[in-house]
């Protein structure tokens, strides 16, 4: 096994990447199969990387059976310097799905659902469980496209009392600080706003500029500027 500091170029080239339960076997599942034969078309011996969702992967190839040929070392990559979690109520529609989606492709580490007074959309216990397993799909599948090596977690929904007592929690309202290496969770308020039994709690406050956004932006600003913030705490050796 190696070591890297962060992800090998064939990580981010035009191999097709796949999360497997076992890097030392790799198996596909019978969808990722069918999405590297069927849909990309791969052929044997076309290269795929593996990943497990923790840090390490390899490279391998594609077999003509339509199975995985190890072709490469396991390779641990290091894990950022901290974790930056977005906490956010969800909108309408589909829109959760694109917040998800997004937020993994960015650098996410951490998606917690919450709740909050002014929330629109509020799940049951059974739409909790379908909901979340939807998002769970897609946050993989968007580290795939992504060529991530670590999954984000996928989590809640938390009551916004719970995730307000976190360490580190600041909520994304007009007049805010700007966001800092210090920001590692941002929670994002409904479209209708936070309450002002929300607005009262000793949070710090991070602004996300002068326009009003909508639920969705301004999720992707505040992880933007959070995966920013913190690959410039790594520049400077801090």
């Amino acid at each position: 096994m190696s070591r890297s500091a962060g992800p090998d170029p064939r990580l981010v080239g035009s191999a097709a990447h796949v999360f497997v339960d076992d890097l030392a076997a790799p198996q596909l599942t019978e969808d990722d199969r069918h999405h590297l034969v069927r849909v990309l078309r791969l052929r044997a011996g076309e290269p795929v990387t593996v990943a497990d969702g923790r840090g390490a992967w390899r490279a391998c190839r594609m077999r003509g059976d339509g199975g995985l040929e190890v072709d490469g070392e396991v390779v641990e990559v290091a894990p950022p310097p901290y974790e930056i979690a977005i906490a956010f109520v969800p909108p309408k529609g589909d829109r959760p799905e694109l917040i998800v989606q997004k937020l993994t492709e960015i650098g996410v580490d951490r998606i917690v659902i919450l709740r909050s007074d002014h929330a629109v959309v509020r799940w049951d216990a059974e739409r909790t469980a379908k909901q979340l397993l939807r998002l769970r799909r897609i946050a993989t599948e968007a580290a795939m496209q992504s060529r991530r090596v670590r999954l984000p977690m996928v989590e809640g929904p938390h009551p916004f009392d719970e995730v307000a007592s976190w360490p580190g929690a600041s909520i994304a309202a007009p007049g805010g600080e700007p966001v800092t290496s210090a920001s590692r969770l941002i929670l994002i308020g409904p479209e209708g706003g936070w309450s002002e039994g929300e607005l009262r709690r000793p949070l710090s406050r991070v602004g996300l500029g002068e326009t009003v956004l909508r639920a969705e932006t301004a999720a992707f600003v505040s992880c933007a500027l959070a995966v920013s913030a913190r690959a410039e705490h790594v520049a400077n050796g801090r």
